[in-house]
């Protein structure tokens, strides 16, 4: 792990702790065992994006909270310095290109390995649209009902109201930049 990359877990703990809630109540909340959310916590576990997004929502926060309490913030965000987040079981990584959620738009690139992406479960967030941009590789993206293979230089704009998810169909690694307005992680 870099100095710039972060693990969610201790900022979770930390949140959920500051609301006086035990890892049972946010756990039932949230549909998790607890043993599930204590290895998150632990940075052990990672979860969808889906699940992270409904712990927050347990927490009665968003991802963007979660995360800016992970680092540090700033409007120049130098390529050494970026904010990394991991989500080892889903053989992905963000790196955020705008950092803190006080602006009006965010961009994070996506490194997903092959099999890896958001999860199974598709998601919503509070952003009103976002746009998907594939720089290297392939991304099979389902958004509602539609599915779309996208593929290098392939781009895409949509709502992020619409329960999406994502999968890179592999062979190689892909790099897709992600345009979010307004911030929501």
């Amino acid at each position: 792990m870099t100095d710039a990359e972060l693990m969610i877990g201790a900022s979770l703990r930390s949140v959920r702790r500051g609301r006086g809630l035990t890892l049972r109540q946010v756990a039932e909340a949230s549909g998790v065992t607890e043993s599930f959310l204590s290895q998150v916590e632990r940075d052990i576990a990672s979860p969808s994006i889906a699940t992270l997004r409904r712990i927050a929502g347990a927490l009665g926060t968003s991802i963007g909270v979660i995360l800016d309490q992970a680092g540090p913030h700033g409007q120049l965000v130098r390529a050494s310095e970026r904010r990394v987040v991991t989500y080892p079981g889903l053989n992905a990584r963000d790196e955020f290109l705008t950092d803190g959620s006080d602006g009006r738009l965010q961009v994070i690139m996506s490194v997903v390995e092959p099999g890896g992406g958001t999860g199974p479960e598709a998601y919503t967030h509070e952003s009103d649209e976002e746009c998907l941009i594939v720089l290297e590789g392939s991304l099979d993206l389902w958004v509602g009902a539609e599915h779309h293979r996208l593929d290098e230089g392939d781009a895409i704009r949509y709502s992020s109201r619409v329960p999406h998810r994502n999968q890179n169909p592999g062979p190689g690694t892909a790099r897709i930049l992600f345009v979010i307005t307004p911030p929501s992680f």
